[in-house]
């Protein structure tokens, strides 16, 4: 074999324009594998970055309104104690910090963490230690472990960093550890951690759910185990507390699977379509094989005449198809790395795991095991086809002018057909996802996005004990921002648009009370009165919050449309009254119906949805500002141009007071659709190659057909036939081919692109007009790719032709 292989790699030096074609077609197609594997290598088989990851599980509370919930402390404390499944289990909830007392002041994104959460996933510390369960206490919890990327970014990587003392939210924490390089849990902006130290009355509760779980399994046991167990540890809940835990249940999931998400089909639908692509180049170079053999064939007849049998033959082409499919390989890889840098650039924002995408010893792996079985697909049926020949049927059809015989054009007429039913299928996904695309872009957000400028703004509690103190603050700063020159209105809101809030139960006035676990749900914001005139939102019916609406006032809210359709279908649902959280002191005045807004991204369903006054901060479940407010301001010009003055306006309010994400909601909005773009675009994009490999394979056809029917064509024109009867009789050949690929794709979309269907926004897997549309571009392409060997045939002189023969 390295025999075969020192002579392939001869004979391909001595055909550089053809070597050169193959190598650069396969590099395109097996870089496009190796990128698209590397992305599902690192978020799909990859283990997560923890010791045994495979016995990681999350732990969800279940309510009837919501399949994955979090569960309150209560219901944790006691799963802690009462499982026997678990090996660990822990707790954590998001909190942000204001970190303050150094060069400037910085928002940093944390987590409160129960004591043994790196003993569940299983990390070690590069400096100091982890919590102690003393630590894990009310009054005892200020330390702080700090993320590696952080330390070295804040405190230059200092080794001497434990010990010392920070500043977060106006308390000192003393740090304790660093995490090492990587660590991102529970997600990737996560910086610092600190106890959960549940407070007293945090451990009594089980109204509240706000409690996020992870868990390690025990050695043998099993995911199914543990459902099952859990699922009995609710049920005795239910029975035990019904008026908190009545329908409220259990889920367990592999961490893996809940990291991984729905990009798991997306990953899938891209890999099958670099396949695709894949499969259409192994067509282009087995019939540059094919058409290459024909000019071989004496050479090959005279070696089996010689005595070579069959099979050497065979294994001898075999060796250059190996050949060329490994440097087409090695090219690939440094496709791959470049197309890996444009998926950074293109990637979403919450693609998980996307910074451990990298060409590495499996990727180099997995791209040379590809190569060679590229090599062997693509080049054994040229080299058996070529290796078949006898001398006396290989002399006759030289005799003839020919290059190669009729069945090898069968053959390559099948595989043209075949890469036309590839591109039919991938240029329909791609068809789908651009209309799914173009109507997402159609859907009213229920927001004007444009000239708005966004940014969070966390009052520490330390500072700002009272709510009273934080809407204070925020007021005064939104009176400053309205003075500004440029600015139209400025407003607040507890948490922006598109990216989901908090939810509560609620009861309607005059109707029955349902069970804690039953209540309806709605979500939840908190607003100043000029919030909806700043995002341009439609108010349907009633009037506005105002300033009147203070603390004392009466209690007033305003719902979305849907609340108001869907909980008071035949009657104004003006002037009811609902109950937030069940609270019989919490009743609120409903004043007004306001258009919906896409919270949840402008593909997902509205939810029903309250606005509250900011300044009636209300009871305890409602305390939101604490954790902070996102400012909007709508400006005339460029909202970025008043990034500065509103941190000067901050910073003259409160010297100590960071001001993070400071963003435009156009950009908030780009972000949303960010994962279809990129889906969109990596699918369009192979789509197009394939098309363009498609049109190559077709016009290597037609030319080799033409080149091999001249002499017929001559005798054609010598006896009468016009340009235009040639110029048919060429198309007539090359349509059929493409149709016969056509009518053989058609069938695989109906079934395959059902895959697209999570993938899709309105727009049904069968869309009519996309199969059209598609089949017709493909039809056109054919045609253009046909009409320069048919102008070819068509210019054929007989008199010089008849004079060769």
């Amino acid at each position: 074999m390295l025999t075969d292989f020192r002579y392939a790699l001869r004979m391909l030096m001595k055909a550089p324009t053809f070597s050169a074609i193959a190598i650069l077609t396969l590099g395109l197609a097996i870089g496009a594998n190796s990128a698209i594997f590397s992305v599902v290598n690192a978020v799909l088989l990859r283990p997560l970055p923890y010791l045994h990851s495979e016995q990681l599980v999350r732990v969800f509370g279940s309510q009837p309104q919501l399949d994955l919930a979090p569960t309150s402390p209560a219901n944790f404390l006691d799963w802690k104690e009462h499982n026997e499944v678990f090996e660990r289990i822990a707790a954590y909830v998001g909190k942000g910090f204001n970190l303050t007392g150094g060069d400037r002041p910085e928002r940093v994104i944390g987590a409160r963490v129960s004591a043994d959460l790196f003993q569940v996933l299983g990390v070690q510390l590069v400096l100091g230690r982890a919590f102690t369960v003393e630590e894990d206490a009310a009054g005892n919890n200020q330390v702080v472990v700090l993320g590696h990327e952080f330390w070295q970014r804040r405190f230059g990587a200092d080794p001497d960093i434990v010990g010392q003392t920070i500043t977060l939210n106006e308390k000192p924490y003393t740090i304790i550890g660093v995490m090492p390089p990587g660590f991102a849990f529970p997600n990737a902006r996560t910086q610092v951690w600190t106890p959960i130290a549940f407070t007293p009355g945090e451990r009594a509760t089980r109204e509240t759910n706000f409690i996020d779980v992870v868990a390690r399994l025990k050695s043998g046991v099993s995911i199914g185990q543990a459902r099952a167990q859990m699922s009995a540890l609710a049920q005795q809940q239910a029975e035990r507390y019904p008026s908190s835990n009545s329908g409220i249940g259990a889920k367990v999931i592999s961490l893996q699977e809940q990291i991984v998400g729905d990009i798991r089909a997306t990953l899938i639908v891209l890999l099958g379509a670099v396949a695709f692509v894949l499969l259409i180049a192994c067509a282009n170079v087995a019939n540059l094989l094919l058409a290459r053999a024909g000019s071989r064939q004496r050479e090959i007849a005279i070696r089996e005449a010689l005595g070579a049998s069959r099979v050497r033959v065979t294994r001898l082409l075999l060796a250059e198809s190996i050949v060329l499919a490994v440097l087409g390989g090695a090219l690939g890889l440094l496709f791959a790395t470049w197309g890996i840098d444009l998926l950074m650039v293109l990637k979403p924002a919450n693609l998980p795991r996307f910074g451990e995408i990298a060409v590495n010893r499996t990727v180099f792996g997995f791209t040379f095991c590809l190569s060679v079985l590229t090599g062997i697909v693509f080049g054994i049926v040229p080299a058996w086809q070529a290796s078949q020949s006898d001398l006396n049927e290989s002399l006759k059809e030289s005799s003839r002018g020919a290059t190669g015989g009729p069945r090898r054009h069968q053959v390559r007429a099948l595989l043209v057909i075949s890469e036309v039913a590839f591109s039919l299928l991938l240029l329909i996904g791609a068809g789908l996802m651009i209309r799914s695309f173009a109507r997402l872009l159609t859907v009213d957000p229920g927001f004007q996005a444009d000239h708005v400028l966004t940014a969070f703004i966390s009052l520490p509690s330390s500072k700002y004990p009272n709510s009273s103190d934080q809407a204070a603050f925020f007021e005064r700063l939104i009176e400053r921002m309205q003075n500004v020159p440029g600015v139209m209105s400025a407003g607040v809101v507890s948490d922006l648009p598109l990216y989901g809030g908090s939810s509560t139960g609620f009861e309607i006035e005059g109707r029955a009370v349902p069970a804690a676990g039953q209540r309806p749900l709605t979500e939840y914001r908190m607003i100043n009165p000029d919030y909806f005139a700043t995002m341009g939102m439609r108010l349907a019916k009633g009037r506005p919050f105002s300033r009147y609406d203070a603390a004392k006032a009466l209690g007033v809210v305003i719902i979305n449309e849907t609340m108001a359709s869907r909980f008071f279908p035949d009657e104004d649902s003006v002037g009811r009254r609902i109950g937030l959280s069940g609270n019989p002191t919490d009743w609120r005045e409903i004043v007004a119906v306001v258009g919906d807004v896409r919270n949840y991204g402008v593909d997902a369903a509205v939810k029903p949805e309250a606005y509250i006054p900011f300044l009636q901060n209300g009871p305890e479940y409602l305390s939101g500002i604490a954790s902070g407010m996102n400012l909007v301001v709508r400006t005339r010009n460029d909202p970025l141009s008043l990034a500065a003055t509103l941190r000067e306006q901050v910073q003259s309010l409160d010297k100590d007071q960071p001001v993070s994400e400071i963003r435009t909601m156009e950009s908030h909005l780009a972000e949303s659709i960010a994962q279809r773009r990129f889906n969109m675009l990596l699918l369009g994009a192979f789509a197009m190659l394939a098309l363009v490999l498609a049109a190559v394979g077709i016009y290597g056809v037609i030319a080799y057909t033409v080149a091999q029917r001249a002499h017929e064509m001559g005798i054609r024109i010598a006896l009468g036939a016009r340009g235009a009867d040639i110029l048919k009789l060429v198309f007539a050949n090359a349509m059929l081919t493409t149709v016969a690929g056509v009518v053989l794709g058609l069938g695989a979309p109906v079934g395959l692109t059902r895959l697209l269907r999570s993938l899709l926004y309105e727009v049904t897997p069968t869309d009519p007009l996309v199969f059209s549309t598609i089949t017709a571009l493909l039809l056109l392409v054919a045609l253009v790719a046909t009409y320069i060997p048919a102008r070819r045939a068509m210019k054929v002189n007989p008199i010089a032709l008849l004079r060769e023969q």
